[in-house]
């Protein structure tokens, strides 16, 4: 049987991997010892070049499937895992099947929530892990998708200046619909509560989250955070013609949390004293928009909302306010951040996204600032951070030329 390869923008050096070979059975020459979710397939993290993969092995029809699922998710903006090809056709050297497999691209800066708590991350940073996945499940929910198997095993998380972001890295259950019903978001809500129960019941077990962290809550602060976010992106609420300004004020709130409304749908009563709004298309990334739209910056939602609350200083600092905002936004991307992040050794440019570090740059700046009594200037706090804070961290990317002996975190990060 011919070895198939179907992918999109393919690296020609795929054909080059031992497909021949079942996964388990990659050394090291290929393999990359980055850590891994769980997962009920044989998964390898791969090094083409300067190309990463994570390779699994699964059925032809669920690795054809997931692979369209996952480029229809991408197609939609959602924050999924990029999706490459799938590799069909093996066979071992005497003529045996061996099982298809389906290839991502791996999603830089990204571990699953089993490596962030063995090297460092504190339980009371649990919900901000259960944030970041109520929010992926929301909009994946309004997107009509349907999980069938929602979990923190199927999830990468990045950091997101303090905060996280998750993308979904397994589809193999979904299914795209037009909308979901009531009774599909619930079941991927049941799901997620099993799993989720199951995964810090197993955290526990491994010495790997304190024994006071309460399963039952945290299950329960699922359901509460998701309801209360999908009220605020979906519910429809009534008020008087006069308090018109209660439409601006929505806006302003969906916003605050990260979405932009494009669509909302207003009706008033038959004598105009009543007004009822409804958002109908609301889209996620309002800050990543903003700050691209301002500077070029592609980055995640709480590190954009982060950076534009900086620009905002910067403009207040120097008396900018009647300058035009895109004019500014660039005077400090020039002076402020690009020479900030440019301190970073090259060494050290594996620890974090750069505007992951201009984060903790300006959190180390005020832990010193107030330290020390007046404000401490910035290229002084980076190169104070670099030393005492970055060094330490592990790596959370690969780099050409990393050894991957070297990536593996083994000194727990300051959370």
């Amino acid at each position: 049987m011919p070895l198939r390869i179907v992918a999109t923008r393919p690296n020609p050096a795929l054909v080059t991997l031992p497909w021949n070979i079942p996964l388990e059975d990659w050394d090291d020459e290929f393999v990359v010892q980055l850590p891994r979710g769980l997962s009920r397939h044989v998964v390898r993290i791969v090094r083409l070049g300067q190309d990463v993969y994570a390779v699994k092995e699964t059925r032809e029809p669920i690795a054809f499937r997931e692979y369209r699922m996952l480029r229809d998710l991408s197609r939609l903006g959602l924050p999924t895992v990029d999706p490459v090809g799938v590799v069909c056709g093996r066979q071992s050297a005497d003529g045996e099947e061996i099982e298809p497999a389906l290839l991502t691209r791996h999603l830089q800066y990204s571990l699953p929530y089993r490596s962030l708590f063995s090297h460092g991350l504190r339980a009371d940073s649990l919900p901000r892990l259960i944030d970041a996945l109520v929010v992926l499940l929301v909009r994946l929910h309004l997107a009509g998708f349907f999980w069938g198997d929602v979990s923190l095993s199927n999830v990468l998380f990045r950091r997101s200046a303090g905060e996280f972001a998750a993308y979904l890295v397994d589809a193999e259950t979904g299914e795209l619909h037009p909308e979901l019903s009531e009774g599909q978001r619930n079941y991927d809500l049941t799901v997620a509560y099993e799993n989720l129960y199951g995964e810090l019941l197993d955290l526990q077990a491994g010495d790997l989250l304190d024994d006071t962290v309460d399963p039952d809550e945290i299950v329960e602060l699922v359901r509460s955070r998701y309801d209360a976010l999908w009220q605020e992106l979906t519910a429809s609420e009534e008020f008087g013609a006069h308090e018109m300004w209660r439409i601006e004020q929505r806006v302003e709130r969906l916003n605050d949390l990260g979405f932009d409304v494009d669509e909302l749908d207003i009706v008033t009563d038959w004598d105009g004293s009543t007004v009822r709004l409804q958002p109908r298309v609301v889209e996620a990334g309002h800050h990543s928009r903003e700050l691209q739209g301002l500077t070029g910056l592609d980055v995640e939602d709480n590190q954009a909302r982060r950076l534009l609350n900086d620009i905002a200083s910067f403009t207040a600092h120097l008396g900018l306010g009647g300058e035009n905002r895109t004019i500014v936004a660039h005077r400090w991307l020039n002076t402020v951040y690009e020479p900030v992040t440019k301190l970073v050794p090259e060494e050290l440019r594996g620890k974090l996204e750069p505007a992951e570090i201009f984060h903790e740059i300006l959190e180390h700046r005020w832990f010193l600032s107030e330290k020390a009594g007046r404000e401490i200037d910035i290229r002084d706090t980076a190169r104070s951070y670099i030393d005492a804070v970055l060094a330490k961290r592990p790596e959370e990317v690969i780099t050409a030329g990393d050894d991957p002996d070297q990536l593996l975190p083994r000194t727990p990060p300051p959370d």
